[in-house]
């Protein structure tokens, strides 16, 4: 009798587990905080970018001086949030910004060099 009991409660117990699955959120591209994009200023190298905010995830194959920095996360839950930041470069400097973040206070006062 309590080998069955036992058992009665292990299959509760794995019949509850099993009844709500669990899923895990899923997390793609690049992620930017607001703080690294207030480092960012006009007439910066493509260099100096990648040191601020890495690597883009996605370049523009047709034009080579627009970068996109894209973050996108599908929780388990079922919903979803995207982030994008639109870099774009002349002659190898950044120019513009553009996207879901705030552009820096001092975005238009190039560094010193």
């Amino acid at each position: 009798m309590k080998a069955l009991l036992k058992v009665s409660i292990v299959a509760c117990f794995v019949a509850l587990l099993t009844a709500c699955p669990y899923r895990i959120n899923v997390l793609q591209g690049n992620f930017v905080e607001q703080n690294q994009v207030d480092k960012l200023r006009i007439e910066m190298t493509k260099e100096q970018v990648i040191y601020v905010l890495g690597k883009p995830i996605i370049e523009d194959a047709f034009d080579p001086n627009v970068w996109h920095y894209v973050y996108d996360v599908q929780y388990g839950d079922g919903r979803t949030k995207r982030t994008e930041l639109v870099l774009t470069f002349e002659q190898d400097k950044l120019t513009t910004m553009s996207g879901d973040f705030e552009e820096p206070e001092n975005f238009d006062q190039p560094l010193i060099q």
